[in-house]
């Protein structure tokens, strides 16, 4: 299977859980802006949405989405710590934390990316983004991850949240956030990810 990314974005959430499960799999880098790939093809055949992540399966399928790539990953390797098994209500409650991230954490950094509005409209999203945090240090004061041990929310928060000196927000305004960013930045899965991606070559 091919992982399709962009540095520094949410492709690498999958990114972290396929060398957490060991699964085989290719890297394959995208320029977000010509959306070309690096191996020569026009991304927006692999995914007409035109953003990442994607994976390629090898009987031709292409997965995108995020909480949903995740959770395939996880489902190929029956038991593995990262995911309760489908049908428990302990994975309905990891769902319950993949849409958190997706919608309030992932989407509410999303038009901070956006250099055109202004810095008054900034200060809202900013301030709804707060609130959020503030809900995971009341969570996160209790147990060192979203679920009690590492799994699929954890390192999908990890990286959204990797994204906030982008918008000149401190983690450390949250000690209990950057604990928590440290932790998972100190697993050998997501140092590799992070140190893989970063040695490709721009396209």
């Amino acid at each position: 299977m091919k992982l399709y990314f962009a540095p520094m974005t949410c492709s690498l959430s999958p990114h972290i859980v396929l060398r957490e499960l060991g699964i085989a799999f290719e890297l394959v880098r995208i320029n977000n802006k010509t959306k070309q790939t690096a191996d020569g093809l026009n991304f927006l055949d692999i995914n007409p949405k035109g953003y990442v992540a994607a994976l390629a399966l090898d009987n031709g399928n292409v997965l995108t989405e995020g909480p949903a790539i995740v959770q395939y990953l996880a489902d190929l390797v029956p038991g593995n710590p990262l995911a309760p098994a489908p049908g428990t209500w302990e994975r309905v409650r990891l769902q319950e934390w993949l849409n958190f991230i997706s919608t309030e954490i992932h989407s509410g950094c999303a038009p901070l990316f956006n250099a055109d509005i202004p810095v008054s409209t900034q200060a809202i999203f900013k301030q709804k983004l707060f609130k959020r945090f503030d809900y995971l240090t009341l969570v996160l004061e209790e147990q060192d991850y979203l679920m009690g041990t590492f799994g699929l929310a954890d390192g999908y928060l990890f990286t959204v949240l990797k994204w906030l000196p982008f918008f000149d927000i401190e983690i450390e305004d949250w000690p209990v956030l950057a604990a928590f960013m440290a932790r998972i930045e100190a697993r050998p899965s997501v140092r590799a990810a992070m140190a893989a991606e970063a040695a490709t070559s721009p396209i």
